[in-house]
């Protein structure tokens, strides 16, 4: 597959929304799944190591945990089963920019040497909240660092695609030169592993569009677009896309969990009867 600069990959971003057409990242936690997102229609295929573990049947969650090292996780995955299989998509590299063993400048020279297109902000301390999150903070270990890591990516012209949690991230990794910002809405709900508690639909309008206003006071030309929580299926997507100023949905268990969740056990059964 070629590799793309910054430029081209805004350049395909933007064709596709002159087209009148929304944007989709696919989270792949496999080959298979990054193979057949592109045949789908796929716009980016973004590589983080919570997928290996939604593949393996556990929840996403177990990416934000110390389970293995999240960076190595994702290259190896990158390198030897994503890459290799994707023709023509952008594939994206979810970063743990909080990493404290990695000289992040040199981490980001070999994501991009490896064939990566851009980077993501994964695994994100954004979805911790409480008295834990505040000491990350306070020592050495807080979102400020995965603002940094975007920073460093964007002098270095690699595409950036970011997570957000709150109207001030929004605003900060807006003005560190994040070229897509993604309104997160927390763990998606539904399946046999996904979360069971989120907030309303309607609820996910207001906060996606208050993370778009002001990642765009930051920088007019920022692309918005919205992830988890409610929003797991296609119809749910198509309502924040109405409501709010988002271009685009990033599906990671809502496209390749739930797919094996549905299809699997019907195709079994199939068999078995």
């Amino acid at each position: 597959m070629p590799d793309y600069t910054r430029p081209q990959v805004l350049s395909r971003l933007r064709r596709e929304l002159g087209k009148g057409k929304s944007l989709l990242a696919v989270g792949a936690g496999t080959g298979i799944t990054a193979k057949f997102a592109e045949q789908g229609g796929a716009d980016l295929i973004v590589i983080y190591n919570s997928g290996r573990y939604r593949m393996s049947g556990f929840g996403s969650c177990a990416g934000l945990l110390a389970y293995g090292d999240a960076n190595a996780i994702v290259m190896e995955m990158g390198e030897r089963e994503v890459l290799p299989v994707v023709k023509e998509t952008p594939v994206i590299a979810g970063v743990n920019g909080t990493d404290p063993t990695r000289r992040m400048s040199n981490f980001l020279k070999q994501v991009r040497d490896v064939g990566f297109d851009g980077v993501n902000n994964f695994p994100t301390v954004g979805v911790i909240d409480g008295t834990f999150r505040q000491t990350l903070e306070e020592t050495g270990m807080g979102f400020y660092k995965e603002v940094e890591m975007i920073c460093a990516a964007h002098e270095m012209e690699l595409f950036t695609i970011v997570y957000v949690f709150n109207p001030m991230e929004a605003e900060n990794m807006a003005a560190a030169g994040a070229d897509v910002v993604i309104a997160h809405m927390g763990t998606t709900v539904g399946g046999t592993i996904g979360a069971e508690t989120a907030f309303t639909l309607e609820d996910a309008a207001v906060r996606v569009q208050e993370i778009c206003d002001a990642a765009k006071a930051q920088n007019p030309d920022v692309l918005c677009m919205s992830h988890g929580g409610p929003i797991s299926k296609a119809p749910e997507a198509a309502f924040i896309n109405e409501k709010t100023d988002t271009v685009g949905f990033v599906g990671a268990s809502s496209i390749e969990r739930f797919a094996c969740e549905e299809s699997i056990p019907r195709v079994t059964a199939s068999f078995k009867a």
